[in-house]
């Protein structure tokens, strides 16, 4: 196997786990997966991601600060939301939804079991362990960027160490309660997460798998 394959190969497998075994992954191994994800590139080398991991109790107490955020407070975002989803990201995003609910066996009509099914973010599918992300704010929008890669690289080692994640703005929506909860400084911002572990592959929300656009679809050829 050449490296090119054996990269697409863990491109191809690695998916968004919505249901995940309690079991904890082993220090050692989050140590590597963090390791790989901290070589990505960034702008003048920045490098400016800061990670809370957690694990058992710490995670079961995030869990239920973001649960109770979920159910009564105001959202409160540190990078702006989208404002829209138009032409083919709506599209995929309409697909994507219509899958998971499928899945999961909720009528296109069952608004309650929609709101269940989004609650389970904020119980991070009960996932063990929480990678919660920060960027320096003074970056702005390209230490966001950068912080995308991270997040690529650690979905990737972990996939290729038999972890499986699942990346979640759905957290930063209740970035006070998140700032609050980690003694996060405001030189910081909440920008995303990583909920991960062992996944359960019996659970019905892990079987479907989402499409790609083709080339032509994201590709404009200039020469």
């Amino acid at each position: 196997m050449t490296t090119h394959t054996a990269l697409q190969d863990l491109l191809s497998a690695r998916h968004s786990c919505r249901a995940f075994r309690s079991d904890p992954v082993p220090r050692a191994v989050i140590q590597a997966i963090l390791q790989d994800a901290g070589r990505v590139p960034s702008w003048c080398n920045a490098q400016p991601w800061h990670v809370h991991v957690t694990n058992g109790a710490e995670t079961d107490a995030f869990r239920d600060v973001m649960l109770a955020a979920f159910d009564t407070a105001p959202s409160t975002c540190d990078y702006d939301p989208p404002t829209g989803y138009s032409g083919p990201r709506q599209d995929r995003r309409r697909t994507c939804g219509f899958q998971l609910y499928e899945a999961v066996g909720i009528g296109r009509g069952d608004k309650p079991g929609r709101v269940a099914q989004m609650r389970e973010n904020y119980r991070f599918f009960g996932a063990p362990h929480v990678a919660l992300i920060t960027s320096a704010a003074e970056l702005g929008t390209y230490g966001a960027l950068d912080c995308g890669g991270f997040i690529t690289a650690f979905c990737l080692s972990a996939q290729a160490q038999g972890i499986a994640t699942v990346p979640q703005a759905a957290l930063a929506f209740y970035a006070n309660e998140v700032r609050d909860h980690f003694d996060i400084p405001e030189s910081q911002n909440v920008l995303a997460a990583v909920s991960f572990g062992f996944a359960d592959t019996d659970h019905p929300a892990n079987n479907f798998r989402t499409n790609r656009a083709a080339l032509d679809e994201f590709v404009t050829w200039n020469g």
